[in-house]
Formats: structure tokens, C-alpha cells, sequence
């Protein structure tokens, strides 16, 4: 074992409760490092497989001018799991407004940085986690950048930032290239795991995107965790206008094929959001014939003037959930 391993694993026993669950997280975006803030709660040991379709901001520039991975949801995953503020986590969310680097977090450029000075960009990650101070692992899904293409409405829509925000009916979702093989590291943590996380995030450019790249769902159905989707709070104006709980269950079952069983958690509470915020229905009939188990519960943070999932929340009724599951094995 390295030093950095050791490091690192010493931090995880310290910071960790060693008698919780291995918690894999998989997804993007902000949905996702709000779930590993949660699971901080309980989990003994915290592994985020983080989708590499992301084309948009500071990350679609990064990937296209240097041919790295998609930095800004790894960044973003890093600092999750760093909670002990530092210089080095002020400087990875320090993002510049003026001149030719306006938009760029410097975080993302750090890990550019540290793609070309340790000649990969997975030991740039690792790097980053040792002088954050992470208490868990980044891994992303794949260890080349991908480009997510759908069809909606019938047309092609090319990149994960337009599907994002194109409305319409999405029938088609893939991967370019094709066959781009899981990253072993993700399929390793995921056969370990003994709870999985699936979001939260948007349900098809971060969720099922991460799960589309090849053996990484096949590797979730095959697991013998406790696996729970955690569904949005919002609706999103694009990919996911209109969808309730139960569509994107639906959207997760049929376009990335994951299997039953599979437990569902839902916001159910008062619902104090602006008036152009679409919130999920939580359709329970419909999620029971899908032959998922919904379970709700009040999610949702009050602190923010746009909805979001309350990590604490969502960390205790995920624990709810591991020991509801534990104590049934």
C-alpha cells in the first residue's frame, strides 16, 4: 500500500463510522454531490462513479481544447466529500469572472493541471482527494471523455448540455463512441457495495448517462446492495418537463436498463416553491405497478430560493433505508 493510500485510508477510518455500509453514488451534477454530503451520515466507506458525457461550461471547454475527461462534476464530487474547509477547497470553488479564463472554476483547471503533470487525469483526481482532504473516492465512469446523443421528437439533438434543455419526448439515448468499456475501478466499487445510490440529478444527462456507458448497469442488477433511486424535487425545463416520480423511474428501468428490486425515495411534504418550479408528482399507484417501492419523506431544503434535496435529510432517510435493508439480511 502507498503512502497516499494509507493517508487516505487512515482519513476514511477517522472521519467514516466503520461499522456503516460501503456506499457507492452513482451520477452528476449538483443532485449527486448532494447525496455524498448525505451519506457522510453513516456510510463507512464512500465511492462516487461520476458520469463523463458533461460537454457544457468551463468542463466542455476543458474536454474539447485538451482531450481530458469532463472536470466540473469530479470537481464538484471532490469538494463533497472534502468537509473540512482549507485554502485548497477555497481554491477548487474559486471560479473567474473577466478575461479569456471568465467561466472557468479553478478547480477545473487545477485538475487539467494535474492530468498533465501525473500523465493521467484518474491520478490527478486522486491527488486532488489527498490535498482536499476527501473521505471518500472519485471515480469516473470511464476513463475517456463521452458525448451523449438523443433523439427527441424524432430528431437528433447532439451533447449533453442541448438535451438538457431541449423540451420533448425523449426515444433514444446513447454513447459516442460505442463500446467505450466501463472503468474497472467503477465496476470493482459497485460489485463491493452494499448500498447504491442513484441520484439525485437530471434523470437522463447525469443519472442514466453514467449508467449508459457499458457493463455499469449490467454491474448494478447484478450487485447484492440495497440499490434506492432518489427522485428530484423539480422537474426540469428540457429533458424532463412534465415527468413525475413515476416517469423517471420509467425513463431509468427502460433506457438504462436497470432491474427490480429497487426502492424509490420521494420528497412528500410542504412544498414552498416559486411559482415557476414544476415539482415531481409523487405518483405512488403508478410507482408500485413499475414493481418499485416508494417510500417518502421530506426532503427538501429550506434554506435556498430554488429547490433542493437537504443533504442531512436525505442522509438520514437513506440510513433509514440501509438499516431497514441490513436488518432484513
Amino acid at each position: 500500500m502507498s503512502a497516499l493510500e494509507l493517508e487516505t485510508e487512515m482519513l476514511d477510518v477517522i472521519r467514516l463510522d466503520p461499522t456503516g455500509p460501503h456506499v457507492v453514488a452513482i451520477g452528476g451534477g449538483h443532485g449527486l454531490a448532494q447525496a455524498l454530503v448525505g451519506v457522510q451520515l453513516y456510510a463507512s466507506r464512500i465511492d462516487a462513479v461520476v458520469t463523463v458525457a458533461d460537454d457544457g461550461g468551463s468542463s466542455g471547454r476543458l474536454t474539447s481544447a485538451l482531450d481530458i475527461l469532463p472536470p466540473g462534476d469530479l470537481r464538484r464530487c471532490l469538494l463533497a466529500l472534502s468537509p473540512e474547509p482549507s485554502l485548497w477547497s477555497e481554491m477548487f470553488e474559486f471560479r473567474f469572472e473577466s478575461t479569456d479564463v471568465a467561466g472557468h472554476s479553478l478547480g477545473n483547471l487545477i485538475l487539467a493541471a494535474m492530468s498533465e503533470l501525473f500523465g493521467d487525469f484518474e491520478t490527478g483526481i486522486s491527488v486532488a482527494e489527498e490535498a482536499l482532504g476527501a473521505v471518500g473516492r472519485v471515480i469516473p465512469t470511464a476513463r475517456r471523455s463521452l458525448h451523449l446523443q438523443a433523439i427527441i421528437d424524432g430528431a437528433l439533438v447532439d451533447g449533453q448540455a442541448a438535451i438538457a434543455t431541449t423540451r420533448g419526448t425523449i426515444s433514444e439515448l446513447r454513447l459516442l463512441p460505442k463500446g467505450e468499456n466501463a472503468n474497472p475501478r467503477a465496476l470493482e466499487v459497485v460489485a463491493a457495495a452494499d448500498q447504491i445510490v442513484l441520484g439525485p440529478g437530471s434523470v437522463y444527462t447525469s443519472v442514466i448517462s453514467a449508467l449508459l456507458v457499458p457493463e455499469l448497469a449490467e454491474a448494478v442488477n447484478a450487485s447484492s446492495a440495497d440499490v434506492v433511486y432518489v427522485c428530484n424535487l423539480t422537474t426540469q425545463d428540457g429533458e424532463s418537463l412534465g415527468m413525475g416520480a413515476a416517469d423517471h423511474l420509467r425513463a431509468l428501468l427502460e433506457f438504462a436498463g436497470i432491474k427490480t428490486p429497487l426502492t424509490a425515495l420521494v420528497h412528500q411534504g410542504t412544498l414552498p416553491f416559486p411559482p415557476e418550479a414544476e415539482s415531481v408528482a409523487a405518483d405512488e399507484e403508478r410507482i408500485l405497478a413499475l414493481g418499485v417501492k416508494p417510500v417518502f419523506r421530506d426532503l427538501l431544503d429550506r434554506t435556498h430560493d430554488w429547490p433542493q434535496h437537504d443533504p442531512m435529510r436525505l442522509g438520514r432517510a437513506l440510513k433509514e433505508l440501509w438499516d431497514e435493508w441490513n436488518k432484513g439480511d
